[in-house]
């Protein structure tokens, strides 16, 4: 009867100290050999699957070390392939930077054109308003002779004529601003 309680104890203790110390293993494993043999073949198949589960521990830590190597040289190819696409896009947005310097040059130049033609343009304007304005407030008791008349309505004649040349000009120029524009939108990248 003192032997059962033994064995028992021993193999409660091979259960529960499966990662004990080889000495701890051997000496109750001799114990329990000692007292149960048939036991024995049950503690080979535990010792081959223990190794067969080191082995696959094993192969799962070389796996770890490869698959982390990979990552860290697919992550350089990674960052190198981001550099050398950043520098080819550079390189193809080169490409029409000239294109879009002298769309914006034209831009530069239409836009102080119009300018120039909008301010004279307005220079015009205030030059009719005086010529109307002298033609309508003559002042009283003093005769317009037929020469003095005829040459204000010929200049006044001739502004008008300015006036719709200008805004003509202002009219096409705003058109190629607009034109302008569009392209220096649709050029960028």
């Amino acid at each position: 009867m003192n032997r059962i309680p033994q064995l028992l104890r021993a193999c409660l203790l091979v259960s529960i100290l499966p990662g004990c110390g080889q000495w701890v293993s051997e000496a109750l494993r001799q114990e329990v050999v000692k007292h149960d043999p048939q036991f024995a073949k049950a503690l080979e198949q535990r010792d081959e699957l223990a190794g067969r589960i080191a082995l696959l521990e094993r192969e799962l830590a070389l796996k770890k070390t490869q698959i982390t190597q990979q990552m860290a040289k697919l992550r350089k190819d990674l960052a190198d392939a981001r550099l050398q696409v950043r520098h080819k896009v550079q390189q193809t947005k080169d490409l029409l930077k000239p294109e879009q310097e002298r769309v914006r040059f034209l831009l530069a130049m239409a836009t102080e054109e119009l300018k120039a033609k909008r301010s004279q343009r307005a220079s015009v304007g205030r030059s009719i308003s005086q010529i109307r304005k002298t033609l309508q407030d003559k002042p009283p008791g003093s005769a317009w002779n037929t020469n003095d008349r005829a040459r204000l309505d010929a200049e006044l004649q001739e502004l008008l004529r300015e006036t719709k040349r200008l805004d003509a000009e202002i009219e096409g120029l705003t058109k190629h601003l607009r034109l302008l524009k569009a392209k220096q939108v649709l050029l960028r990248l």
